[in-house]
């Protein structure tokens, strides 16, 4: 593979190549976003806590463990895949064992029926879906030439996107008839499909980096260098894609409180909503996300994340204020539109401004916004909706994901969007917050 100066590759891939690339990612995203509705059902509907008015805490309390686990294991695991040389390449070891452990440990969700277990085995989930999802992340700039970066972007948008669809419609069901423990294993199947397209069909690609006789617990340790801080525009990128992020959240894993509660469903009807409220929001998804990547080749990658931020929260505020369901449908294909522009950009930003050699390193960074961004929308949206109470605690989290939106656009703001190839070294994040603080 001929790679320039920078590190990108320079060989175009095949459609059919980036497809088997980006497939995984259904497999990936599907997982949490059905163990999410899973959890929510089991926790209203089957004896899991003796008051509904503390679910929110105690998804909170469930999930808090795996985060702190993710935002650990994905950076760390990643810089290490950039070093490793195996016959299978760098980073398929790793997936390959990540998801077979996924299976295991979503088999013993299932099977437990206590708080404490299940708590458990979502933070073994964590663990073992974050070592796979580390390595996996520096696929797209070791193999994407940047004439290819804005539809690789498009299509893994729309793979995660899709995956999201798929566990949530997964979920869904497991929860309108009470199959929770098939619901479960669902996921884990969706997952080891689309896990072999990438193990057995996608090629390895970039260059390994040399350990210079350095030991691995040293390789480990280089994730979490302070030498970040001298990557200003991808810490603001990282803060702001985890303000957009939680905004989603709030909405994806508080959705069935929301039905239940705000709009008084019962467990059938709450199922069944959910699955037609994720269906609507896949199909603005499927819309918007390659028009998305074409017009930022065009316009620029943070115009259209801005768009994105707009939409959102115009369709987070209809949730927040629909006084039935109908109204929070417009709403949700709203905020699909917005995942759907946002997903497509954001990850060809960010593929155009890291390092290109520490690609799963920083990637694995990257996703600390993401792995941290459904626990924090939980831990804060949650406690707000069991403190406001009744029918209008959902809604009040409803309307901190709209603040959130605009958190995200304005954090966006300092990041510089051209190409790392095409730009100077930035100083570091202290040091330009001081600079700015002294021009003021």
């Amino acid at each position: 593979m001929a790679i320039d100066e920078s590190g990108r590759p320079t060989d175009l891939l095949p459609k059919r190549e980036l497809f088997r690339l980006s497939l995984y990612w259904l497999g990936l995203s599907s997982i949490f976003a059905g163990l999410g509705a899973i959890l929510q059902g089991r926790l209203i509907f089957d004896g899991l806590v003796p008051d509904a008015t503390v679910a929110g805490r105690t998804l909170f309390l469930l999930t808090i463990a795996g985060a702190f686990i993710a935002i650990v294991v994905q950076p760390t695991i990643g810089s290490i895949s950039d070093y490793t040389i195996t016959r299978w390449g760098r980073r398929k070891p790793y997936i390959l064992i990540g998801s077979i452990l996924d299976v295991v440990f979503l088999i013993g969700i299932a099977m437990s029926n206590g708080l404490i277990a299940i708590a458990a085995f979502v933070a073994l989930l964590q663990f073992s879906s974050n070592f796979a999802q580390g390595p996996f992340q520096g696929y797209v700039p070791d193999l994407i030439p940047a004439q290819q970066v804005g539809l690789a972007s498009a299509m893994v948008g729309m793979m995660q996107i899709l995956g999201v669809v798929s566990g949530f419609a997964i979920g869904g069901i497991a929860v309108a008839t009470s199959q929770f423990g098939l619901g479960l294993i669902a996921l884990g199947i969706l997952e080891l499909v689309t896990m072999l397209s990438v193990v057995i069909r996608v090629r390895e690609g970039g260059v390994v980096k040399q350990r210079a006789g350095r030991s691995w617990f040293a390789i480990a340790a280089e994730a979490w260098g302070t030498d970040i801080l001298h990557e200003r525009s991808f810490l603001w990128l990282v803060s702001s894609r985890l303000a957009i992020l939680m905004a989603g959240g709030a909405l994806t894993n508080l959705a069935i409180f929301y039905l239940v509660r705000t709009l008084g469903m019962d467990q059938q009807q709450s199922g069944t909503a959910f699955v037609l409220m994720v269906g609507l929001v896949a199909i603005g998804t499927v819309i918007a996300v390659v028009p998305a990547s074409r017009v930022s080749d065009r316009v620029g990658r943070k115009k259209v994340i801005y768009a994105s931020c707009g939409v959102g929260a115009v369709g987070l505020a209809l949730v927040a204020i629909a006084q039935n369901f109908i109204v929070a449908l417009i709403g949700a294909v709203l905020y699909g539109l917005s995942a759907g522009i946002f997903l497509a950009v954001d990850w060809a930003l960010m593929t155009d401004i890291i390092p290109k050699a520490s690609s799963g390193r920083y990637m694995g960074l990257s996703n600390v916004a993401t792995g941290s961004a459904g626990i924090l929308a939980i831990a804060f949206g949650g406690t707000l909706m069991d403190t406001v109470g009744g029918a209008a605690g959902p809604r009040a989290a409803m309307w901190l994901a709209v603040v959130l939106m605009g958190i995200g656009a304005g954090l966006l703001r300092p990041v510089d969007e051209r190409r790392r190839e095409d730009r100077g070294p930035e100083p570091a994040l202290l040091e330009a917050v001081v600079g700015s603080v002294g021009r003021a």
